[in-house]
């Protein structure tokens, strides 16, 4: 490395995704005078799992998702993860007034939107599922607002695409909450960045990094430009690693004790599009599903309404496929390389429970664009197929992580990993990994800052009043924060 270019800085953050937007705006208002760098391998920001096409952009506060609300063996909905969720969304909406109000960055409805979220079922059972939940989540002052039915001119009121030409003999029933949002992850991540990059941050795009290594009391980051293939090192006491699904090749790099026995298992999907002008302005919702047996949280339908580059969009899906590349720009041998000696057991572990997982996939990757259509017309009865393009969505690496020793065991969200030193960490997983980066950027400045986060934390109320205290547990206060974060982001509430 003495040959190299080294340069010095405070903080690397690696991925220009949301996780890494949000840390570093964070750290721009924080510590002012810091050095910051920020390192994309694309020539973009905000182009990989944070990209407008190649997420859901829903927001994700469970008002709509029904896998945040599982029903137990005895027919009870438990509402505390979907509370849960909600409130780590809160803590995001604020910070985002936060960096509207104070000039940070610019107008919110280019990356915000006021966007009902629905769910939608049809079968007694499921109807019966779908009232319990409402009546478990209604009690909370996060979920007040969300109304139930199952009659179906409401329905026409609330889809019209969803009840048109569908039996009025079928038994359905649908929740709506008024209070959802679309979000455009990839511009709010690229203006976070540029706030960023106004104070003393680098944004380096085309430049990947190939290894990290302990460079005394500092990390070195050898990076390699895409452009030209040079190579140079900047050297920093913290690293933070959000690179999507190459957070886990990064981290191994690393070579820190916490990432041992973590495996991934990458997830592809694709979206389909509607190209119907008149159709798309039909339907202001999004309305979600109940997930097939076996699939994972990224494959839950849904048919949303999407605001991308300022113009509305239609999108049904994600159909879920494969591919051993860890992102969507990634490599096919991304997958054989993540398995290392320390996780081979725990990635081979996880086949036998998840069999169902296995079956879904397989059933989709075999499905016809015949059968694959007939899944949209389950919530769009009068759907045509010359109205639908197909789109490739993102691409998601689910967490195996090591449990008792040498089992493994494959998870549906996100996980924080940082070094027993807190020079080091990274974020692994996927949904709901954008909506909730604000509050899991919290966490890991706790758990890597402990000498800092008490001079910290008056400035961090600022910017998330409610940080640290439960809104769910207090009505006046869930309810002023609400309507404030929607004056400030042009949300609808009232």
């Amino acid at each position: 490395m003495a040959d190299l270019d080294v340069t010095r800085a405070d903080a690397v953050l690696i991925g220009g995704g949301i996780a890494s937007a949000t840390l570093a705006a964070m750290l721009t208002e924080l510590e002012p005078s810091w050095d910051i760098v920020v390192l994309e391998r694309l020539d973009a920001l905000g182009a990989e799992s944070s990209d407008a096409w190649n997420n859901a952009g829903t927001g994700h506060s469970a008002l709509c998702e029904l896998n945040y609300t599982p029903q137990d063996v005895d027919g009870s909905v438990s509402p505390a993860k979907a509370i849960s969720i909600n409130e780590q969304f809160q803590v995001s909406r604020q910070f985002w007034a936060h960096l509207v109000e104070n000039d940070r960055i610019g107008d919110p409805s280019t990356f915000i939107h006021s966007v009902p979220h629905m769910s939608f079922v049809h079968g007694a059972d499921n109807a019966d599922y779908l009232r319990r939940r409402h009546e478990a989540l209604a009690a909370s002052p996060l979920f007040d607002r969300m109304e139930f039915t199952t009659d179906h001119s409401r329905l026409a009121d609330w889809a019209p695409l969803v009840a048109e030409g569908r039996p009025v003999t079928e038994t359905i029933a649908a929740t709506r909450s008024p209070d959802g949002t679309d979000v455009d992850f990839g511009a709010l991540t690229r203006q976070m960045l540029a706030f960023a990059e106004h104070g003393s941050t680098e944004v380096a795009t085309s430049s990947e990094v190939i290894d990290l290594r302990r460079m005394g009391t500092d990390w070195g980051v050898m990076v390699r430009s895409t452009q030209d293939g040079t190579l140079r090192v900047v050297r920093a006491p913290f690293v933070f690693v959000g690179a999507g699904g190459y957070s886990l090749p990064l981290l191994q790099k690393s070579g820190i004790e916490e990432i041992r026995g973590f495996g991934g298992f990458p997830i592809s999907g694709q979206w389909l599009r509607c190209t119907d002008p008149g159709i798309i302005a039909r339907h202001d919702a999004k309305v979600y599903g109940k997930a097939a047996v076996g699939a994972p949280p990224m494959s839950v339908p849904h048919l949303d309404t999407r605001f991308v580059d300022g113009q509305r969009s239609l999108m049904f899906g994600p159909y879920a496929g494969w591919s051993p590349k860890f992102l969507k720009t990634g490599r096919y041998t991304d997958l054989l390389q993540s398995m290392k000696p320390s996780n081979i057991t725990q990635m081979m572990a996880v086949a036998p429970p998840n069999l169902d997982l296995m079956v879904y996939l397989v059933s989709q990757l075999a499905a016809s664009p015949a059968q694959r259509f007939e899944a949209l017309r389950e919530y769009m009865p009068e759907a045509r197929a010359d109205d639908w393009e197909e789109i490739t969505a993102g691409q998601r690496v689910q967490v195996i992580a090591p449990d008792r020793g040498r089992h493994g065991v494959l998870q549906f969200g996100t996980q924080l990993i940082t070094a027993a030193d807190g020079s080091i960490g990274g974020m692994l997983g996927a949904s709901p990994g954008a909506s909730t980066a604000t509050s899991i950027m919290l966490s890991m400045l706790e758990t890597m800052f402990p000498q800092r986060i008490d001079a910290w934390r008056p400035h961090l109320l600022k910017m998330v009043p409610s940080w640290g205290r439960s809104l769910a547990t207090d009505a006046d206060e869930a309810h002023r924060t609400l309507q404030r974060t929607a004056d400030a982001l042009g949300l609808q509430h009232t």
